[in-house]
């Protein structure tokens, strides 16, 4: 008769003489921003299409100009969605075309935190022009997220030390570490110039730049946990 093996224990159950502690590990900082995005979004309208389209190309090339004339400090400049619509007119019949509007979004990156405020400001002092922003946020690949999960995992260590000292033992091995999260996303904060979180175009009564406006970075959250299971020396519970 061909004895029956017995079954191997459950991967997440210890035994008497393995006993399994799992402990989880939470890491939170509170750390500077790296970078900044804002967006600007241009308009135009006239009662011809293609002057609609020549004013809003203008209106492009310019603050295009305007944006990489700060160097280094943009670290990247994207052209979003163009649009170019007919309005029609509320009365008559027919589709009698009342004039044709145009936009185009632009976004910009800023890593240097200290002419961000001028170019909102130069920008907000241009026709018919909108800036939304700043967000402001950390890279993907910034240091901040690994020492997070670094200072998760030393955290869950120590508690599983405390747990074995508590029993008058000591850990004995690693058996699992699973990360269970780590956050770190963009802070949205705005300023109020011409409207809230909103900057619009006010065009200067004199030929002197716009003063810059006074944004104050908004620090990041970082935050990761991991769960770990370590196998303890059996302690002597008698």
């Amino acid at each position: 008769m061909t004895e029956t093996p017995t079954p191997a224990p459950h991967p997440t159950h210890g035994t008497p003489t393995t006993p399994r502690a799992t402990v989880r590990g939470e890491a939170h900082l509170e750390v500077d921003p790296e970078i900044a995005r804002i967006t600007v979004t241009l308009t135009a309208r006239n009662t011809d299409r293609r002057t609609t389209l020549d004013d809003l190309n203008r209106r492009n090339t310019t603050t295009l100009d305007l944006i990489k004339g700060y160097g280094d400090a943009v670290e990247k400049l994207e052209t979003g969605t163009l649009t170019i619509r007919p309005e029609l007119a509320r009365h008559g019949r027919g589709e009698r075309i009342r004039a044709y509007h145009g936009s185009i979004q632009l976004t910009a990156t800023l890593s240097d935190f200290t002419v961000l405020g001028e170019l909102v400001a130069r920008l907000a002092d241009q026709e018919l022009t909108r800036i939304d922003g700043p967000w402001w946020a950390l890279r993907p690949t910034s240091p901040h997220h690994a020492a997070a999960r670094r200072q998760a995992v030393q955290e869950a260590l120590q508690r599983a030390r405390e747990y074995a000292e508590a029993l008058d033992t000591r850990i004995d091995a690693l058996l699992e570490l699973s990360d269970t999260g780590t956050v770190g996303g963009p802070t949205f904060a705005t300023a109020s110039y011409g409207g809230a979180g909103v900057f619009r175009s006010a065009r200067a009564e004199t030929a002197t730049d716009a003063a810059p406006v006074d944004l104050e970075p908004v620090r990041q959250n970082v935050d990761a946990q991991v769960e770990a299971a370590f196998t303890l020396i059996p302690p002597n519970l008698g």
